[in-house]
């Protein structure tokens, strides 16, 4: 027989265990919970419901959506490391989309160019344009003429664009020529009403610049203006054909030059010639982190395990280092052994490292 003081000790104990179990569940359920993702995956159907969230790349997309030859160098470690390819869900991408979806493209296409602070996430935002064109059907195009490219070796009318395209691979030395061939192809090919053609460019000020990687003869770098290949990408982007839009960016890593940070807007960094040749465009300015996006960035970070305990004052230091500018607060979060001194002092002296401008193309039939 248990002592009816003992009893009575056991129960009061049990009832003050299940009151401090009830206040916990309370306070929990009393603490915010963030929703920082959202599981539409699919660019198509991402509208303003979706601002400030992450969306995640299907991982058999990822090669075709983020090629490992066009994408920031810290951005492909970003995602080896967290396993993922995940992009925040933007104001200028939604706008850009809901642009696309209303296009009449039976006249000539339509051009947009993305401008905004170093690191603001211009490349970013393409890469979500490029998942949308990618999610579409994809185009089948045969030769529309014969490619002779020596007395053995030619591409005969109505082979599939595949093989002109291994072609170009498999022989350097007609890489040139090949690329140009499929640049009017492609043009030709939107112009018939056979795909629906949307064409990327990362960096489009490059193809004005005074210099280039490439050297002549002499070891001397060669105008923009002087490479084969910028003279088929500046003609494919003129108003000639139908059934497409052209989607650029301008950024003030792509051109090296003197005051190349005075100015973050089309007309400073495309120049005049540049300028003439694109206009008429609509920009559209892609800026640094709102507030609730800064927010929406470090609730994945901490999602992900990439920062802990981090403090309202801790936030909030990283905000003013970072000015919420997308890349140094990557920067800044990466950099986890620096002190905070030697981070600071780094931003400051070398504001961003430089990156090769890229040139993204991605013919999708809507």
């Amino acid at each position: 027989m248990i002592p009816t003081r003992m009893l009575l000790r056991r129960m009061s104990n049990n009832v003050r265990h299940q009151s401090i179990l009830s206040q916990r569940a309370e306070v929990q359920q009393e603490e915010p919970i963030r929703i920082i993702r959202t599981t539409e995956d699919n660019p198509q159907k991402h509208n303003r419901d979706h601002l400030n969230r992450f969306y995640t790349i299907p991982q058999n997309a990822v090669s075709q959506v983020m090629p490992r030859t066009s994408m920031p160098r810290r951005l492909h470690i970003q995602i080896k490391t967290f396993r993922e390819a995940c992009i925040m869900v933007r104001e200028p991408a939604i706008e850009l989309i809901s642009y696309l979806e209303q296009t009449d493209y039976s006249k000539p296409p339509n051009k947009y160019v993305l401008y905004g602070p170093v690191g603001s996430g211009k490349t970013l935002t393409l890469m979500h344009l490029l998942h949308y064109g990618y999610v579409t059907e994809k185009i089948l195009i045969r030769l529309s003429k014969n490619y002779v490219w020596n007395t053995r070796e030619q591409n005969a009318a109505g082979t599939p664009l595949q093989e002109m395209i291994d072609f170009g691979i498999g022989r350097g030395k007609y890489t040139c020529d090949v690329i140009n061939a499929l640049l009017q192809e492609l043009k030709a090919a939107s112009t018939a009403g056979n795909c629906n053609t949307l064409v990327l460019l990362d960096g489009v000020n490059a193809f004005f610049g005074e210099d280039t990687l490439v050297k002549d003869s002499t070891f001397k770098p060669l105008y923009a203006q002087r490479v084969s290949l910028t003279q088929s990408f500046l003609d494919f982007i003129k108003y000639d054909w139908c059934n497409g839009a052209i989607i650029a960016t301008v950024d003030s890593l792509a051109v090296k030059r003197d005051n190349q940070f005075d100015s973050t807007y089309p007309r400073f960094l495309l120049g005049k010639l540049g300028f003439e040749h694109l206009d008429p465009f609509l920009p559209i300015e892609v800026p640094n982190y709102s507030e609730d996006e800064f927010d929406a960035a470090i609730e994945y970070l901490k999602d992900r395990m990439w920062i802990r305990n981090l403090t309202e004052a801790g936030k909030r230091e990283l905000e003013l280092l970072s000015n919420r500018n997308p890349y140094k607060l990557m920067r800044l979060t990466a950099a986890r052994t620096m002190s905070p001194s030697l981070v600071t002092k780094r931003l400051v002296s070398h504001p961003l490292s430089f990156e090769n401008p890229i040139w993204i193309i991605a013919s999708t039939a809507f």
